[in-house]
């Protein structure tokens, strides 16, 4: 028997003992003509192909490889359940970490749900539609990227890859797995910390359980430093706990408690991390003390897995890689990142700003705003608690005939569920002005003394929140923005000089390079899509490690 893939938890924040992962083979095919449903295949004993789950059809890691336009996929398994999930008063939950685009999911061909959105993860209770014994599983996915009405990233809307856009990826693309619950349990938490007064206020989702009592129990290194409790309200408990012992997170010391959750038969681990975030004055105070952000863009594509990496230690392996380089932080550029990627980025200090994959979808018409506010507050609701996300910027380079009243909603809906980090509207290009908290910039500009000019232009603290993309292919293909360095001198000269640019200026508060990996035929990563460093990551760190003229 082939070892599961992807086979680690994949939700950290709410771990449980009772879970199945569902990844590995399954059946699969490809609906050409959308003719599935008129086919029943929901109820059809088999479908002709296999598929490893949780890699897209597009990907090597899939055994598909099908880089073609697939306008919908289908996924058929059996489940069965051991004997102590099916006794009454539990509840068994089918979690899909993400599924590209629009998703509907039957059990024994009953329909038991259906979810628009290709980054984020959803769940349904598939509790009453299970059958004693084997059921059968079967998910479908319409994914049509190429209408203007969804939002893609840099997935490719022709044929080939080309520019910035890349392979595309069309259904399952993270983990899918089962959850027994008791009837009454915690489906959700928010957690709000307070560094002043050394507390931790939980908001909590509580399903079945008016009138039952949440405990929260904080643990330092295994040792109790706080407890709480508070009586459920309809769906909702809301406690503060006091710790006894205050250790902040940061990038230097990334300070982790563990948290324990009861709720009757329910009993769920997390943890959080104390530290306050707040833009003012031209700088990122994180703890109250300024921090320039020295990010990289990080797009999260993998050779074989395309969105998906191959494994747990290789989504942390990016974060080490990154940081090795003298980076602590990323943009997650036009991608909501799997919750795995956050969790690693939580212990190990490392900043990133949270983005959605807006790329693909047309934001002047109305059809943006079904097709995109709901998979966003998702993702807001979903990645609140993570201390490594600094701020929010649900938009990427749009369109200069951008509907504003588009963007007006989305960041006052984004500073409404998240009053603690910064929101930059848009990031680059089109800006909505009475909206702007914070200003950023693009600039590709290869010279150094060039870019230095541009940025003493700046009468406000800014962001270059997109720099250098220094074309450097260990291939001799593909390529970079503007004329290509002639030797590996000229590259670490040129990178030196528009890094010092900015650490020496005290208007620039935080910068970010184009990036990490070279992605198929853009070769202008640090590394190359295979992770292999171009240049010495000490002399990279070397300069990016200079002390900024923002920092104390």
């Amino acid at each position: 028997m082939h070892a599961i893939p992807r086979s680690e938890y994949p939700r950290p924040q709410l771990v449980r003992s009772e879970w199945i992962n569902l990844n590995g083979t399954w059946q699969f095919d490809i609906d050409h003509g959308v003719t599935g449903r008129d086919r029943k295949l929901m109820n059809a004993e088999s479908l002709p192909m296999e598929i490893i789950v949780p890699f897209c059809p597009e990907s090597d890691l899939s055994g598909i490889g099908n880089k073609d336009f697939m306008n919908c996929v289908w996924y058929k398994r059996k489940i069965s359940l051991p004997e102590a999930w099916q006794t009454e008063g539990r509840r068994t939950i089918l979690h899909i970490g993400a599924c590209d685009y629009v998703t509907e999911v039957w059990v024994n061909g009953v329909s038991v749900g259906k979810h628009t959105g290709g980054y984020i993860s959803f769940s349904f209770d598939i509790t009453d539609y299970l059958s004693i014994g084997e059921n059968d599983l079967t998910i479908c996915a319409n994914d049509t990227l190429r209408t203007g009405k969804q939002p893609s990233g840099k997935q490719s809307p022709l044929y080939h890859s080309h520019g910035c856009h890349y392979t595309r990826t069309t259904g399952i693309w993270q983990t899918v797995w089962l959850e027994n619950v008791p009837s009454a349990y915690i489906s959700h938490t928010k957690y709000t910390t307070d560094i002043e007064k050394g507390t931790l206020t939980i908001e909590a989702t509580c399903e079945n359980a008016h009138g039952m009592t949440l405990s929260a129990e904080a643990l330092w290194e295994g040792t109790s430093v706080g407890s709480a409790s508070a009586t459920v309200s309809g769906r909702k408990a809301n406690l503060v706990l006091s710790l006894s012992e205050l250790h902040l997170w940061s990038t230097q010391t990334p300070a982790l408690y563990d948290l324990k959750l009861t709720l009757g038969d329910d009993t769920a681990e997390s943890y959080f991390g104390m530290r306050s975030i707040a833009y003012a004055n031209g700088k990122l105070l994180l703890n109250g003390k300024p921090v320039f952000q020295r990010l990289i863009l990080d797009q999260g594509f993998y050779p074989d897995g395309i969105y998906t990496a191959p494994t747990d230690e290789a989504l942390k392996h990016d974060i080490e890689m990154s940081m090795a380089m003298g980076f602590n932080g990323a943009r997650l550029h036009e991608k909501i990142f799997e919750e795995r990627f956050l969790y690693h980025c939580d212990k190990l200090g490392y900043i990133v700003w949270g983005e959605h994959a807006n790329w693909g979808l047309d934001i002047s018409k109305l059809d943006a705003w079904p097709n995109f506010l709901p998979e966003w507050l998702e993702a807001l609701q979903r990645d609140f608690n993570h201390p490594a996300i600094v701020g929010w910027c649900p938009l990427n380079e749009t369109q200069g005939n951008q509907d504003p009243e588009f963007v007006r909603f989305l960041v006052n809906v984004t500073r409404a569920y998240d009053p603690t980090r910064p929101v930059l509207d848009a990031s680059g290009w089109t800006h909505v002005k009475d909206l702007v908290e914070l200003t950023d910039a693009h600039d590709y500009e290869q010279d150094p003394e060039k870019f230095a000019a541009n940025l003493a232009k700046f009468e406000v603290p800014i962001f270059i929140s997109e720099f250098g993309g220094i074309g450097w292919s260990m291939e001799n293909s593909g390529w970079g923005y503007g004329v290509g360095p002639q030797s590996e001198e000229e590259f670490l000269s040129r990178y030196e000089g528009l890094v010092k640019a900015m650490l020496s200026n005290p208007n620039v508060y935080a910068f970010c390079y184009t990036q990490l990996t070279d992605v198929e035929q853009e070769q202008n990563g640090l590394y190359s899509y295979n992770r292999v460093p171009k240049f010495d990551p000490k002399i990279i760190a070397s300069f990016n490690t200079v002390k900024a003229a923002i920092e104390e």
